[in-house]
């Protein structure tokens, strides 16, 4: 079963402990995203300022899930 999620680009403002970010997104909001599990794997730093790609799952807009860095 395929899981439903809403893709947003935008911009990391503030990093946080445990792979956690502050994330504005293209639409001005800002949410607490973590970095996805293939990021951590291949060590793949997030640093402030950069461009990413968020994944929010429609049933709780706050939170979300860093998927890829530009």
């Amino acid at each position: 079963m395929k899981e439903e999620t809403l893709e947003f680009s935008g911009e990391i403002i503030e990093l946080m402990k445990n792979a956690q970010f502050r994330v504005r997104l293209e639409n001005n909001h800002v949410i607490l995203a973590h970095a996805s599990g293939k990021l951590r794997k291949n060590r793949i730093r997030c640093l402030l300022g950069d461009k990413v790609k968020v994944s929010i799952s429609p049933y709780n807009l706050s939170l979300g899930r860093i998927t890829f860095r530009f």
